[in-house]
């Protein structure tokens, strides 16, 4: 069985304040893309084994796919052993939520393929377990997220007229390293009132607080940012912890970003692909 697990991008990003735990609360809106991992999954005779191809997801012992399968199997004794494929072509450490998305499908895969009959509520729980951005993935809808990003609420949010340019330098960032140096703080708007604003406001309204740590660290992420707005977007950012950057434009929009070499670049449809 095969699935196509796609990345996201964080239209704005607060940080509002630190949490007894240690993490933190945010707020955000989660956007699918339509920029896909390949997924595979047969049943074995033999020991599971995990190969991994395409983009190195690194050591495979903490692969989240691996961690999914596992999850389920403490659980749910009958689930036999498998061969899982896992290409990768969403870069990692790039803020695209790629390695989530993967261990969402791995539980959705798992449940369909198997029959585990495991409700949908209980896929949540352990996404949750997972990473704070795994539970998107079983909506894989446009969401205004809260909590540390697990609680999300359905937005009604239409960008079929626009596509978007992604851009990655290649920069892994530390999202553990951005979050030690965030200072929280209570915006003057939420973000489920900015997102409601004609998409051209938000230039103004919508930010990243991870930008300006990022940043400072990376100059490079932040000319990247910097080219998209020379080239007419009408909303750039960075999105998540980095290091991707994205530009907004009209689908008719017609813009040559093959200058850039050094960076991987797609260009991808804004319209709802489920």
């Amino acid at each position: 069985m095969i699935t196509f697990p796609n990345c996201k991008i964080n239209l704005g990003l607060n940080i509002l304040q630190k949490r007894e735990d240690g993490f933190h609360n945010l707020e955000t809106v989660f956007y699918p893309l339509a920029f896909n991992d390949i997924l595979e999954v047969v049943s074995c005779d033999t020991e599971s084994r995990f190969i991994n191809t395409g983009i190195s997801g690194g050591e495979i012992e903490n692969n989240l796919c691996i961690k999914a399968y596992h999850l389920l199997k403490k659980d749910y004794p009958r689930l036999p052993e498998i061969n899982m494929h896992l290409h990768k072509t969403i870069p990692v450490g790039a803020g695209l939520a790629g390695g989530s998305a993967d261990a969402a499908f791995t539980l959705t895969l798992l449940n369909e393929k198997f029959n585990l009959q495991i409700p949908l509520q209980q896929l949540f729980v352990y996404a949750s377990q997972l990473g704070s951005d795994c539970p998107f993935f079983l909506i894989n809808s446009p969401c205004f997220a809260t909590g540390v990003g697990e609680k999300l609420m359905k937005i009604n949010l239409s960008m079929s007229a626009y596509k978007i340019l992604l851009i990655n330098p290649g920069i892994h960032i530390s999202t553990k390293e951005v979050f030690n140096k965030i200072i929280p703080a209570i915006p003057k708007k939420r973000i489920d009132e900015i997102i409601l604003q004609p998409i051209e406001s938000w230039k103004y309204d919508l930010k990243n607080d991870f930008e300006p740590i990022v940043f400072s660290m990376y100059p490079q992420i932040k000319k990247l940012k910097e080219s998209l707005y020379e080239q007419n977007a009408i909303y750039a950012s960075m999105t998540g912890t980095g290091s991707s950057v994205y530009g907004i434009f009209r689908i008719n929009d017609n813009i040559d970003f093959s200058h850039e070499k050094n960076h991987f670049y797609k260009w991808i449809s804004l319209e709802q692909f489920l």
